[in-house]
């Protein structure tokens, strides 16, 4: 491959030469430290409003349906004697979906609750000292004065949709206790209510399994090479007014009818 080719995924808009015409310098995030991680979340204990917590006190067996990550609180500090390095908090909720069953072989009540994780993962995020003044920002102030930017890198979590693993029911005396975290205002309102804060007879608690990964950024300038301006090559076609001629156009979804095969493997014993 030549040593100014063009990158793959733009030849439908740079030239076909690949010829860098220029260095040019950007202003871009680079990712100084990132890790992933795949934790097995483990008896979690679940939050529920007074009213679905009085059905859970009298459940006698609980079933996890899904689970989905709602927020994800983060702060960042410095680590004290390690320059560069930033300590990164985690806190996930998750929204439970579970069927409550009161006796068995009866119809399930289904209802929502609230899980909390945290964790910390330390990274090294560079150092800088610098304000930063922009033309884009608006004056908090009526006299005209910008507010500067601090210097600190940026804390960027991903985390896949949460693998809902099981549920178990426990005594509210001797179950795992709710670690007291703080519970955004925006969270709690997604339940209506605040949460039962009273002793509970029974502690319903899931199992989860989650994949994160953790990156520290900084706005940075890089000398990067220039092909030229990314022009487009094709036309814009506008969307047809007969719905049938829109919808012939669109390929038989085989997939959706006819699932895959699990892939050969060894199997040992």
């Amino acid at each position: 491959m030549p040593e100014n080719s063009v990158y793959s995924g733009c030849e439908n808009c740079c030239p076909n030469d690949g010829t860098v015409k220029e260095a040019v310098c950007i202003n871009a995030p680079r990712i100084y430290d990132s890790c992933s991680d795949k934790d097995c979340l483990e008896d979690l204990p679940v939050l529920f409003t007074e009213e679905n917590q009085a059905i859970v006190d009298q459940a006698s067996t609980v079933r996890l349906n899904d689970v989905e990550v709602t927020s994800v609180s983060i702060g960042l500090q410095s680590v004290p004697f390690h320059k560069g390095f930033y300590a990164v908090d985690m806190t996930f909720y998750f929204d439970v979906n579970l069927d409550v069953f009161t006796a068995p072989n009866t119809v399930p009540t289904s209802m929502k609750g609230l899980a909390v994780f945290s964790k910390r993962a330390v990274l090294f995020g560079s150092d800088g000292s610098v304000k930063i003044f922009s033309s884009d920002t608006s004056p908090e102030t009526g006299d005209g004065a910008v507010t500067p930017t601090v210097t600190s890198p940026k804390a960027v979590v991903q985390v896949a949709e949460p693998i809902p693993l099981s549920a178990r029911l426990a005594d509210g005396t001797t179950g795992t206790r709710m670690t007291p975290f703080h519970i955004p205002e925006s969270i709690i309102k997604r339940y209506g209510n605040a949460f039962a804060a009273r002793a509970v007879v029974k502690q319903a608690l899931v199992s989860l399994g989650i994949f994160t990964i953790v990156q520290l950024e900084r706005n940075v300038q890089m000398l990067i090479p220039a092909y030229d301006f990314c022009i487009p090559q094709k036309e814009c076609v506008s969307s047809s007014e007969d719905p049938c001629e829109l919808f012939s156009t669109i390929d038989f979804p085989t997939g959706e009818f006819f699932p895959s095969n699990m892939p050969a493997k060894t199997i040992s014993n």
